[in-house]
């Protein structure tokens, strides 16, 4: 037996008699400052989670995501060398909204429904609402959801880039993952300006990647909300990726914040208006 510098030991090649306490002291050690850091890294992950939502939420309420809204839309798309245009009356609840198509006559008193991220379309002759997908286009390169209120912060998933400016505005740079089916793309990728949380610019992209098309936003148009004006979207430019001759301009006018009863937004109601 002989005395170290770790404590006594009293055969040779056995770990010293301390050595042995101290040992699976020390695991439990390493294994609880793991699960701390571990801890510290998701709190820090849904920390970040929460304050890229609240930027998308800002976003949205530009994009028509408020208490109650009305504004009309005209769509003048061009693709494949073939003009349409169409002219609609949008009143919105936060995400849920009714569209009419006012022009042109072959399809004016057409309507589009979105309850819940549920999608109906109604027009005359037809005895019951059809139900539809946001994904489904409403003329050229315009879907049905294109015209909606966004809902980015609840239909998406958001990771943040590097930041970019575009129109020499510093932005900040979401990859957007669709929640589900229901979402109006798989995956946006989305510039918000900083200073002003306005969304400016998107590429639309398939689940596989494949980018559809691009949009560039503006926000000329203001309504007074909670005593402050609030930017409002006024143009959204598209353009196919693969076909860049294909466009469609979006123009937003007349937006006023006004109370939008739930009775315009009840699918059992909509046969009767």
């Amino acid at each position: 037996m002989w005395w170290t510098r770790w404590g006594m030991s009293n055969s040779a090649g056995r770990e010293p008699y301390g050595f042995r306490k101290i040992a699976p002291r020390a695991g439990v050690l390493v294994i609880l400052a793991g699960f701390l850091l571990a801890c510290f890294a998701a709190g820090a992950a849904a920390e970040d989670q929460a304050q890229l939502k609240e930027i998308l939420g800002q976003a949205d309420r530009a994009r028509g995501n408020l208490g109650g809204v009305v504004w009309a839309v005209h769509i003048d798309s061009v693709e494949n060398g073939r003009e349409d245009l169409r002219d609609l009356k949008v009143q919105a609840k936060g995400y849920n909204f009714l569209a009419t198509i006012v022009d042109p006559a072959k399809v004016r008193g057409q309507r589009l429904l979105m309850v819940d991220r549920n999608m109906w379309f109604m027009k005359p002759g037809l005895t019951k609402p059809v139900p539809i997908s946001a994904r489904q286009k409403l003329v050229g390169g315009v879907s049905y959801g294109d015209i909606a209120s966004t809902n980015y912060a609840e239909d998406y998933v958001p990771t943040q880039l590097p930041d970019e400016r575009v129109n020499d505005q510093i932005c900040y740079v979401l990859d957007l993952k669709a929640i589900d089916q229901k979402a109006t793309y798989d995956r946006i990728k989305y510039w918000i300006v900083k200073e002003k949380l306005l969304g400016v610019k998107a590429e639309y992209y398939t689940v596989s990647g494949k980018m559809l098309k691009t949009a560039l936003f503006e926000f000329a148009n203001q309504v007074e909300l909670e005593g402050r004006q609030q930017s409002f979207i006024s143009k959204m430019s598209i353009t196919d990726a693969v076909t860049v001759t294909n466009t469609a301009v979006l123009n937003f006018r007349d937006a006023a914040l006004r109370e939008v009863p739930d009775s315009i937004l009840d699918v059992n109601l909509l046969m009767s208006r």
